[in-house]
């Protein structure tokens, strides 16, 4: 009947069954997402505070709109949310959407069923069907679940929030079938908060549950035959009157879930609620309702007066004491039990066959007490704790059981270990069942046999005498065993009963006792006829019964409060974990919930569903065994202590009277012990065979290195987090100091990695630079999240994962979100171009008031050594971001406050028409010049910040690639050159290319840009950080000729330091920023512009030569202003912007001569 409910051409049925299905698929989705809430919608304590709104925009959506487009700021804000954000919410409102989309379903799967669409199906026939009682109870079950699995996870305001912002960017709200309206009144906030569980709301959550109404006959069919009936026919499994609650206790948690969906039987109908109680919780008041969630009934009915009345006889202190005293005295016997059938050597083949039911009794009872034992003395959950009467029942539990959580723990880890030992040997004689019945029943045809041929006289026998009549009895026995089937095992078991007692007779009657021999073969005879037996009762009912009582769901939570035991006992002994495979093994019996019905669909959600049970397994797994490589790494520190600080490093030549005092064997004794436990935590933990977890095969070592490789990360990132904290306000910086403090750090971690890797089977140094990269490369790319509209989130990132999570620390400082941001804003803050001067051939910076060095060449070699290659490289990055934001700022910028308004461009327009053309001499070059400087002033201040903070970075860059080059020309000489190769031929391979050729490959072009990012063969000054070619920036060229004029006379050329600086140190400016920035614009800009520029500073410096030459007596002099402007058009031509040949086209040698000779 089952079988034909659940068939495929029962359309009821199938419908029914995908229903559960999906419901089971929803629950997991909304507990996969109820860890990637973004942070912006849990708090108001964020800059989108005023665009993240909650259920009160419906009811001002006009104003809020209003009030968002009417500033720039928030409509900024506004779109960076929605780029960054529009996924997830996205992701969100689907599973919402998906829980409202079910319960439409179930109602019209009732409504169907009650207007007869499904032909000869009814509400009543479907209830009289065992798979579709189930079905109907579980759907309406797992509804209630949903809820609240979303009011647990996802509070009230939150939700509305994301609801909100979803309506507000997604563009499936204009579409006829969007049900974004319904889905919203059913997910408005219920005003429950995890935050405040003890407050609970009135009529909650009875009032969350009605909002889409169910059918009340439904409801009352489903509670009433979950109140009455076994639907699961459980107690067949567990016999026994006293274990009639765990039988139960899945039918249990359903009913107290469908409850809420009928409030007027837990407010009013006593009766029932005590016939619900006396069947489902006489002994037990802590009940967990789905894959770990708990219940404490005493806290979830207290509202309800029926049901509070039913229960209180269970909450009798009698009772409690009763049932804490029973499970404890229980507790020791089952341990000891376990204990003596896990010796080695107790649990056979002969062993499991001859005491089956007495194992599958024993498993059950422990499974029993364990049961009970995790749910009532586990910690309270907040709500429950927050009523007196769960304090004080527990505290009676606590004190009546003599609570031992080791004792708990050791019970839980032998069941485990028991009922793994039983399975995988039961699985064996299930494999063999036929082999070993057909080997037994050959074994006893020979013996038979050859027993027959003794008493025939051919095989001579010490005291055997010949007798006919026993020979041929022997025989014809032998042939009736020949004869037994292996196929019709009932027949064949009575008969070999009926040969047993014929041997037993025909040894007594014949007076075989006293003759050995030929007793041993009857006896084996019989014995192998028992083995036969035996191995025909051995039926998979067995393996299903041991996998139901040893079910372990209930624990899916709480079994975290254990782990502190776990990793003690670890510690103590790591072999420990071999046998705690065996409890990862039974706990992963809780993916069988909800993965049975997904799979009788075959829904395309089981792998979906299975990989997040099994993840989550698995990462729990890894939380616990991370205690190994934890401990490792405190061994290791104290081996690398002592051969650092300890340890005398042997002389080449030594005499041979001071040998004893570099022997120091006490001290190498204690390092070889250290290294010792080292090899037995990795032999521990290798230990574990391969196991698979749900669809997840967890192999030891690679759990060794995952865990290793995840210390390793921690430590290494709070190293760098705390080393890498500074003093903005500090007048001398302690960057130096940090950095070498931080690289001492770094080489002990390296030093521990290579004296380690051998004990434990890694490739230390490959690890080591692995996950430094990995830690630089994601604190970069969340440092650059923040010049940025579209933020790369932690599991979009390439850098993050699972297995090996990088942990966020939060920065104290409020510009920067990560230690590489402090650390890159602090080598800014000692090089600002207004306090230093930076001098080129020695790329060093001085203070520009005391002339003492402030930074040089050598801090880069320092922050590689503390940071590595991948630190260094992930620095230059950042310095890259940062320079493409100040150049969009500075183009926004000019834009906003000159090439929008018409009075700008219109003296720009005038200045164009003075000047042309470019070879003309302007009179008064003071005054023309600085009557349209002064009109741009304003502008030029703020343009000026950005052309040094442009140029600082450029120059810092530099450094770094010039570091990172030295090192891998100096490291690596033949990859270096190789890779500087294959760069050129690729750049003349697309100058040359010929357009019909095939193109490059995609691929290659990326990846060897990273390789030459990490090898220094980069030129920053020649890099395009911006796109230009939109931006309508109408006379730029002479925009700037007019910044460098107004800024000209604050700069002198300098013949020591071979550039300019500035002529007063008041005034804030260095001259290699200066220049460095300008060229960088100018490079952005074009040739076009760059040519125009540079002629109109030729112009400048001829007007001002020829000024002064009528002036001045001495013609051979050089004003200032002409000489500054050549020598920062001489920088241009170092730094590569233009060319030797341009710039002489565009003035005499004479003046050249000139020129070079007043710098000398």
């Amino acid at each position: 009947m089952a079988e034909d409910f659940l068939a495929e051409n029962n359309l009821c049925g199938q419908t029914l069954l995908r229903l559960v299905s999906r419901a089971h698929a929803i629950i997991a989705e909304l507990l996969r997402l109820k860890d990637f809430i973004p942070q912006i919608f849990q708090s108001d304590q964020n800059k989108y505070h005023e665009i993240v709104l909650d259920f009160r925009y419906f009811k001002e959506q006009d104003v809020f709109d209003s009030k968002i487009n009417g500033s720039d700021v928030l409509v900024e804000l506004d779109e960076e949310l929605r780029k960054n954000y529009i996924e997830i919410l996205t992701r969100f409102y689907l599973a919402f959407e998906s829980v409202h989309k079910y319960v439409c379903d179930l109602n019209t799967f009732l409504y169907e069923l009650d207007e007869g669409i499904y032909i000869q199906q009814t509400l009543e026939t479907i209830i009289l069907n065992d798979e579709g009682k189930q079905l109907m109870c579980e759907a309406l079950y797992l509804y209630g679940i949903m809820l609240l699995v979303i009011d647990n996870h996802v509070d009230g305001p939150v939700r509305e929030r994301m609801l909100v912002s979803y309506y507000r960017y997604s563009v499936q709200r204009t579409h006829s079938n969007s049900k974004l309206d319904e889905v919203c009144q059913l997910l408005r906030s219920t005003g429950f908060l995890k935050s405040q569980p003890g407050k609970r709301p009135q009529h909650y959550p009875e009032d969350y549950f009605k909002r889409i109404p169910i059918a009340p006959i439904y409801l009352d069919v489903v509670i009433g035959h979950l109140r009455s009936d076994d639907i699961y026919h459980q107690i067949a499994t567990h016999p026994h009157p006293d274990h009639r609650s765990t039988a139960l206790a899945q039918q249990a948690a359903m009913l107290v879930i469908c409850l809420y969906f009928t409030p007027d039987i837990l407010h009013n109908q006593t009766a029932k609620m005590r016939e619900i109680v006396d069947k489902f919780f006489p002994d037990n008041w802590v009940t967990s309702v789905y894959m770990g969630l708990i219940f404490n009934l005493i806290e979830v009915w207290e509202p309800y007066k029926a049901a509070r009345m039913a229960l209180s006889n269970t909450a009798q202190a009698a009772n409690v004491k009763e049932c804490s005293v029973k499970h404890s005295n229980q507790l020791d016997q089952l341990i000891t039990q376990l204990r003596q059938l896990l010796k080695e050597g107790v649990l056979t083949e002969e062993f499991l066959l001859d005491n089956m039911q007495k194992l599958i009794n024993l498993i059950r009872q422990s499974n029993v007490t364990l049961r009970w034992m995790l749910l009532h003395t586990n910690t309270l959950t907040a709500g429950a704790e927050s009523v007196k009467k769960c304090r004080q029942i527990r505290d009676q539990v606590l004190n009546d059981s003599k609570y031992q959580p080791v004792t708990v723990f050791e019970l839980l880890l032998d069941c485990a270990e028991l009922e793994l030992n039983v399975r995988e040997t039961f699985r064996t004689l299930l494999t063999e069942k036929r082999a070993n019945w057909l080997r037994c029943k050959n074994e006893c045809m020979e013996r038979l046999t050859e027993l027959a041929d003794v008493f025939s006289g051919a095989k001579p026998l010490t005291r055997v005498d010949k007798n006919e009549s026993l020979q041929l009895w022997l025989r014809e026995i032998a042939q009736q065993v020949e004869a037994l089937n292996y196929e019709e095992g009932t027949a064949s078991g009575r008969k070999m009963v009926q040969l047993i007692s014929a041997l037993e007779e025909v040894q007594e009657f014949h007076q075989l006792e006293s003759q050995l021999q030929v007793k041993q073969f009857l006896t084996e005879t019989r014995r192998q006829l028992h083995h036969m037996i035996r191995t025909a009762n051995i039926r998979e009912d067995f393996l299903i019964t041991l996998q139901i009582v040893s079910d372990l769901s209930y624990a899916w939570l709480i079994i975290d409060s254990y782990t502190g035991h776990m990793q003690t006992a670890i510690r103590k002994d790591p072999t420990l974990v071999g046998r705690l495979r065996a409890t990862f093994l039974k706990l992963s019996s809780a993916l069988d919930l909800p993965l049975m019905r997904i799979n009788q669909a075959r829904s395309a959600d089981l792998v979906s569903v299975s990989q997040y049970y099994s993840t989550e397994l698995v990462s729990y797994i890894r939380h616990v065994l991370h205690i190994i490589p934890q401990s490792m790494f405190a061994l290791v520190e104290q081996i690398v202590q002592l051969q650092t600080n300890v340890i005398k490093e042997m002389p080449v030549r030594l005499d041979k009277d001071k040998l004893k005092d570099y022997a120091q064997l006490d001290q190498r004794f204690q390092i070889a012990k250290l290294t010792e436990s080292v090899s037995t935590f990795t032999e521990g933990i290798l230990a574990m065979k391969t196991t698979l977890v749900g669809i997840v095969r967890l192999d030891p070592k690679r759990l060794l290195e995952e865990g290793i490789r995840r210390e390793l990360v921690r430590r290494m990132a709070m190293a760098m987090h705390v080393s890498l904290s500074f003093n903005a306000k500090a007048k001398n910086s302690d960057l130096a100091h940090k950095l070498n403090g931080l690289g001492e750090t770094m080489e002990g971690l390296r030093k521990s990695f290579e004296y380690i890797q051998d004990y434990v089977r890694i490739q230390g140094l490959r690890m080591f630079q692995e996950e430094t990269a990995r830690i630089v490369g994601y604190n970069v790319e969340q440092e650059c999240n923040t010049f940025q509209t579209n933020h790369i989130q932690d599991w979009q990132s390439k850098f993050q994962s699972t297995a090996v999570p990088i942990p966020r620390m939060s920065s104290n400082d409020p510009h920067s979100a990560t230690f590489i941001g402090r650390l890159a804003r602090e080598i800014l803050r000692i090089t600002d171009p207004k306090t230093t001067v930076f001098v080129s051939f020695t790329n060093t910076w001085y203070d520009g008031k005391s002339q003492t060095e402030v930074l040089n060449f050598l801090l880069f070699s320092q922050l590689e050594r503390a940071l590595s290659t991948s630190g260094l490289a992930g620095l230059d990055t950042l310095f890259a971001f940062m320079i493409t934001t100040e150049l969009t700022n500075l183009f926004s910028d000019l834009n906003k406050e000159v090439f929008r308004h018409q009075d700008s461009l219109e003296a720009l327009a005038e200045f164009d028409h003075l000047t042309a053309p470019t070879t003309a001499i302007l009179g008064q070059p003071n005054k023309t010049y600085g009557v349209y400087c002064t009109r741009f002033h304003k502008s030029f201040q703020t343009l000026l910040d950005r052309v040094l903070k442009i140029g600082q970075l450029q120059l810092l860059r530099r450094s770094c690639s010039q570091q990172l080059k030295s090192t891998a020309s100096f490291d690596s000489g033949l990859l270096w050159q190789a890779l500087e190769t294959l760069s050129l031929s690729v750049v003349n391979d697309v100058v040359h290319r010929d357009k019909n050729s095939d193109s490059i490959s995609t691929s290659l072009l990326p990846e060897l840009a990273e390789y030459l990012h990490w090898s220094g063969l980069y030129e920053p000054f020649e890099k395009i950080y911006v796109a230009t070619q939109s931006l309508d920036l109408p006379y730029i060229p002479h925009l700037l000729l007019l910044f460098i004029v107004s800024n000209v006379h604050k700069f002198t050329y300098s013949k020591q330091l071979a550039s300019l600086v500035s002529r007063r140190s008041q005034d804030g400016v260095d001259g290699t920023p200066f220049v460095t920035g300008i060229a960088t614009i100018l490079r952005h800009l074009g040739p076009t512009t760059t040519q125009t520029c540079c002629c109109l500073l030729i112009q400048f410096a001829r007007s001002h030569l020829e000024f002064g030459a009528s002036n001045k007596e001495n013609l051979m002099e050089i004003p200032s202003e002409s000489g500054t402007t050549l020598a920062l058009l001489e920088q241009w031509e170092k730094c590569g912007l233009i060319s030797h040949a341009f710039l002489n086209s565009l003035l005499n040698e004479g003046v050249w001569s000139l020129y070079k000779m007043s710098m000398q």
